[in-house]
C-alpha cells in the first residue's frame, strides 16, 4: 500500500479551501457589479428625468411670459389677471348679478382681447377655454331662467364664448366650459369673496385637451 506524505495530506486539504474561496470571492465581485450597474441606471435616469422637469418649467415660463407680452394692454388696465396661465375676468365686470346678458363694457374689454389671443393661440396651435363660475349661493327664487348656478355659469360661458367669435375669434379656437359654484378663488363667507369667485376664466390649452362635445360657440 502507498502511503502519502504529509506535504501531499495538506495540499490536498488546502486545495478544495482556495477553489471555495475563489468562487465565493467572483461571485460577490459579480453581485458588486450588479449593483453598481444598477445605481448608475438610476442616476441616469434621475438625471434625464431632472433634465425634462427643468425643460418644462422653462417652456412653461416662457409660455406665461409670451402671453402676459401679448395681453400686456388689458392687465395694465387692471380689468383682466393672470395667474398660472388663467386670464381671469371678474364676473361684475362683465354681466349683472344672476345674468347672463353681456355688459356693453364688458363686451368691449372681450373685444380687445380677441387680436392678442388669436396671435397667441395661431403660433402655438392652441384653444382658448372659456370658463364660468359662479359663488354658491342658491339662484334667487323667481329667477326662471336657471335652474342653478351650474346652468348660470355655463350660460355666462356661452355668452362669452359666443362674444369672442362675434368679434373676430375663429369657433374653431375657442369652446365653453362651466363650473358653476366649484373650485372657489375665495372664501363665500363674505360678499367680497363671493364676488371674487363669480368670475369668467380663459386658459389656451392644448388642442388634444378640447372636449369635442363643447367645442363650439355657436348658438
Amino acid at each position: 500500500m502507498m502511503e502519502l506524505d504529509e506535504g501531499d495530506l495538506g495540499a490536498e486539504a488546502t486545495a478544495p479551501v482556495w477553489a471555495v474561496f475563489g468562487d465565493l470571492m467572483a461571485g460577490l465581485l459579480g453581485a458588486f457589479v450588479l449593483v453598481l450597474v444598477g445605481v448608475l441606471v438610476v442616476q441616469m435616469d434621475l438625471v434625464s428625468h431632472l433634465q425634462e422637469e427643468v425643460g418644462k418649467r422653462r417652456v412653461e415660463e416662457q409660455r406665461r411670459m409670451a402671453l402676459e407680452q401679448a395681453l400686456a394692454v388689458p392687465l395694465a388696465s387692471g380689468r383682466v389677471t393672470l395667474n398660472g396661465g388663467r386670464i381671469g375676468i371678474s364676473g361684475s365686470v362683465l354681466f349683472p348679478l344672476n345674468s347672463d346678458q353681456l355688459r356693453p363694457e364688458g363686451r368691449q374689454l372681450l373685444q380687445s382681447l380677441v387680436q392678442p389671443l388669436r396671435v397667441y393661440l395661431g403660433e402655438r396651435n392652441e384653444m382658448l377655454m372659456v370658463s364660468g363660475f359662479t359663488d354658491d349661493k342658491p339662484i334667487q327664487e323667481g329667477n326662471r331662467r336657471f335652474a342653478d348656478n351650474l346652468e348660470l355659469s355655463a350660460q355666462r360661458a356661452l355668452t362669452v364664448t359666443r362674444a369672442l367669435i362675434e368679434e373676430g375669434m375663429p369657433s374653431a379656437q375657442v369652446f365653453a366650459a362651466a363650473f358653476g359654484p366649484e373650485q372657489p378663488v375665495a372664501s363665500n363667507g363674505s360678499e367680497q369673496g363671493r364676488s371674487l369667485n363669480r368670475r369668467v376664466e380663459m386658459a389656451p390649452v392644448p388642442r388634444t385637451a378640447a372636449p369635442a362635445a363643447v367645442n363650439s360657440g355657436r348658438p
